[in-house]
């Protein structure tokens, strides 16, 4: 916070937050009604997690029939072309599914939209073919037509459109699954986006999540992904995650946070839009515009002198420090909501999801990244428990056994396809036995992780991922050390930095020092075509 002696009120808020210079108003905090309001709207929505995934005996209404029957008209013509043979490949009857469930979601709605959408940043954690066809949901969502966003502004703005605006583009800017974006220009002369949600999204979601939360046990068993192993668990990871982004006032509430987090670790190259102080409602957001490159837009950004590298290494350290020392976090990283701006610095938008780590679970998070970096197995173990990933009476020695974290590690490159789909047979199974489960704030962080992953391959594949980590743990050493030994009850002097725990992550010998991003995929695409080979070879 600045030393300044001017009052709160004269003060700019760039002297408290991560925003543009020169904005178009000022943010003063402790002045925006729906600051405090959005910490009670945030527990009432987590309250009501527990009662709209408890699953009802009886199906719970109507929505229920029209869910399961596109669902059955989905998988159905699928799984009799499979066992009549029909497909030539694992790829081929993937790709069909994959599709028809896409088809399935965008009929079904918001809901199933927004789960397609959060699959397709699961690159890794679900089927290549599923991530592909899902990411077509980021971007072809219709949108509502313009009288209804008229309609949804005005009443929650309690004014005509034209007595706020100068202009309101009636084309949608974009349209996703909750709601759309329309660039606009207020009276006072300000360029902003101002943000809609669909009028009946809310009731649907709630609606949605029930039949979810009914189906989900009849589904155990019975999804042949990994990633899907625990239908029950994963409704209701993802009703924890939708109930907080359909009310913009926490939204909002998020992007003064984030703002602050990043202002107080003394990162300049991540900006946040300011949110207007008064135009602000349950569903509608009014925000500053900015202009800049879309993040996959590596040429254009190369081309205007942007040095890519830096963006992505920005973006891993900013993600990090926020999770790690502050406890808090942008939680759906993807290129639609990052714009890297024409001086290089990357604006960060739409904070409808945003990890929260408080208390016993950010001690817990804290213990399980320093135990990465040491190569402490059971210090992993025992904070992936105490964040609620395995059950708080679990054996760790004997979880450590099973899943042979403490045998040397062996490379995947050097095993036969059936070996490899064995060996992940085997430790899904182990997993699954020890009542294992994501919690929200972890695959919040796994999949911005994955987000990276992609980011990396598209704007730095010459990225030394090997000396990235461990130039990270040393600036995260320097800068916060103190600090996060002082929360941990430790020396960070006499901590002693292990790359092998990191190295044995990705399949690597102790031995080995430097590792591309463009290697690592080689390797991947090594696994995954003899994984493949296997597979079509027992069909």
């Amino acid at each position: 916070m600045s030393s300044s002696s001017t009052t709160p009120s004269a003060r700019s808020d760039t002297d408290w937050a991560a925003f543009s210079q020169d904005g178009p108003w000022n943010v003063r905090r402790e002045e925006v009604r729906w600051v405090e309001l959005a910490a009670t709207l945030r527990s009432q929505a987590q309250a009501e997690v527990p009662s709209l995934t408890k699953p009802s005996k009886l199906p719970p209404g109507s929505r229920v029939v029209s869910v399961s029957t596109r669902l059955a008209r989905a998988i159905g013509p699928w799984l009799i072309s499979q066992k009549r043979g029909k497909f030539d490949t694992t790829e081929a009857s993937r790709a069909v599914i994959s599709r028809r469930l896409r088809e399935a979601a965008e009929i079904l709605g918001p809901t199933y939209i927004k789960l397609g959408q959060i699959i397709s940043s699961g690159d890794g954690l679900f089927p290549a073919e599923l991530v592909e066809e899902f990411k077509k949901c980021r971007d072809q969502v219709p949108a509502e037509p313009f009288d209804v966003v008229r309609r949804t502004v005005e009443e929650d703005l309690g004014a005509r459109l034209e007595d706020i605006f100068e202009s309101f583009e009636e084309t949608a800017l974009a349209a996703a699954s909750i709601a759309q974006v329309h660039v606009a220009r207020l009276k006072t002369g300000e360029e902003v986006v101002v943000k809609v949600q669909r009028p009946t999204v809310s009731a649907y979601v709630r609606k949605d999540l029930r039949v979810m939360a009914w189906l989900a046990p009849h589904l155990v068993g019975r999804i042949p992904v990994a990633a899907l192993a625990n239908p029950p668990s994963l409704v209701e990871l993802f009703a924890e995650t939708i109930v907080e982004e359909l009310d913009f006032r926490m939204e909002a509430a998020n992007m003064l946070d984030v703002a602050a987090m990043l202002h107080d670790l003394g990162q300049e190259r991540y900006v946040v839009p300011r949110p207007h102080p008064s135009l602000v409602t349950r569903r509608v957001l009014v925000m500053e515009r900015f202009h800049g490159f879309n993040f996959d837009d590596v040429v254009g950004m190369q081309d205007a002198g942007i040095d890519t590298v830096d963006v992505v290494r920005t973006a891993m350290v900013a993600f990090m420090e926020g999770a790690v020392v502050e406890g808090i976090f942008h939680g759906d990283l993807h290129g639609g909501n990052l714009l890297v701006l024409p001086d290089g610095r990357t604006a960060l938008l739409d904070y409808g999801i945003v990890g929260r780590l408080s208390g016993g679970r950010r001690n817990a998070f804290l213990r399980f990244m320093l135990s990465a970096t040491t190569n402490d197995v059971k210090g992993q173990m025992a904070a992936l428990r105490d964040l609620g990933a395995l059950p708080i009476d679990t054996d760790l020695d004997a979880v450590i056994s099973d899943l042979r974290l403490d045998e040397a590690t062996i490379d995947p490159t050097t095993l036969s396809g059936e070996e490899m789909v064995h060996e992940v047979q085997r430790i899904v199974k182990a997993l699954l036995g020890y009542g294992a489960k994501l919690p929200k704030e972890l695959m919040l962080y796994v999949k911005n992780l994955v987000f990276l992953d992609g980011a990396i391959a598209r704007l730095a594949p010459e990225l030394d991922l090997i000396g990235e980590v461990a130039n990270i743990s040393m600036l995260f050493a320097s800068k916060h050390g103190e600090r996060l030994g002082r929360e941990l009850g430790i020396d960070p002097t006499a901590v002693e930095f292990d790359m092998d725990g990191v190295k044995k992550s990705m399949g690597l010998d102790s031995s080995v020092n430097s590792l591309t991003y463009k290697e690592l995929q080689e390797r991947r695409a090594l696994i995954q075509k003899r994984m493949q080979d296997h597979v079509e070879s027992v069909r």
